[in-house]
């Protein structure tokens, strides 16, 4: 009995645990559109994503290092990393930066929304998600149709434009990679935050690339936007994906990629908070509904976690 008692308590706490690392998340990413736009006032698009990987490149392989561990060695894993540092880094991060010059933030959001449903289609495709599990589905559905709420497109005239379409680029970028990763980053033997600054050195490698293509452009500092363009690679880069590795080890790259549901979330707040934007009953309702969305896709596994217990105290009283 006191074993069933403590498999339940470390169920819920692998569930806090969870959760509060996809908050932890959220509030990075959901913040990093803000420091985006705030940035692109200095820098250019490929200058603004050379700074960001490598201030994140440098922040993680120093907690790596700090933490006793190694950046991988094996030739099969890099492999595989410098996949997932030109899908989950260098592409995604320029095209998010030239979209977000020609399209608002309302537009960039719901796009971006739609990464758990790509990720989605793309384990589906590679076999990754063999049974398609309703509770979680529902819980895509209702979540990308809280964030259209919450950004109402409807109302913005940049949906069709070259931006928005930059922005559909890197959420499909996102939902491969993350699969990807899933598939064969997830437990290589590596320590999540090695396996994070190892990515985002290659990533820092792949941007230098674009340098002399977007990147010669005279830089306008001000405070401004280096504080923007400094949180956005130490925080919402740096530490956000080795967060976002831990995430991987421990749950399916469906579940992992939710978090883009709570970044709508995040940048509402952050927008009464900083820039005193107003939340109308409209926003609230979206934001109540992705937060429904977010709630069915842990469904399943306390269900399922329920009904083993169940079934065990059972046999074991027969």
């Amino acid at each position: 009995m006191f074993l069933h008692i403590n498999d339940a308590i470390v169920k819920i706490v692998g569930e806090l645990k969870t959760l509060l690392r996809l908050g932890a998340l959220a509030l990075m990413w959901g913040s990093s559109f803000l420091w985006i736009k705030i940035g692109l006032a200095a820098f250019t698009p490929v200058q603004l994503v050379l700074i960001r990987t490598a201030l994140g490149s440098a922040v993680l392989i120093g907690l790596c290092y700090a933490g006793g561990d190694r950046l991988p060695a094996d030739r099969r894993i890099w492999r595989h990393l410098l996949v997932a540092a030109l899908f989950h880094n260098a592409v995604p991060f320029l095209l998010i930066a030239v979209g977000e010059q020609t399209v608002s933030s309302g537009v960039t959001g719901v796009l971006n929304a739609t990464v758990p449903l790509w990720t989605l289609v793309m384990a589906l495709l590679v076999g990754v998600e063999r049974r398609l599990d309703p509770p979680k589905l529902a819980g895509l559905i209702v979540g990308l149709a809280g964030s259209v709420l919450i950004f109402a497109p409807w109302q913005e005239s940049d949906l069709l434009s070259w931006g928005a379409l930059a922005c559909v680029a890197a959420a499909v970028s996102y939902g491969f990679v993350y699969v990807y990763e899933g598939k064969h980053l997830s437990a290589p033997g590596s320590s999540p935050v090695a396996l994070a600054g190892a990515q985002m050195s290659a990533a820092t490698g792949f941007t230098m690339l674009a340098m002399p293509i977007g990147g010669t452009a005279p830089v306008h500092l001000s405070a401004g936007p280096v504080i923007a363009v400094l949180v956005l690679g130490v925080f919402s880069t740096g530490i956000a994906f080795a967060l976002n590795y831990r995430l991987l080890a421990t749950e399916s790259a469906v579940t992992a990629s939710v978090v883009g549901y709570l970044l709508p979330v995040v940048s509402l707040v952050l927008g009464a908070l900083v820039l005193g934007e107003s939340l109308n009953p409209r926003v609230l309702t979206g934001v109540a509904v992705v937060l429904a969305g977010v709630a069915l896709t842990r469904v399943r596994r306390r269900v399922v976690a329920q009904t083993s217990l169940r079934s065990e105290a059972q046999r074991e009283s027969s």
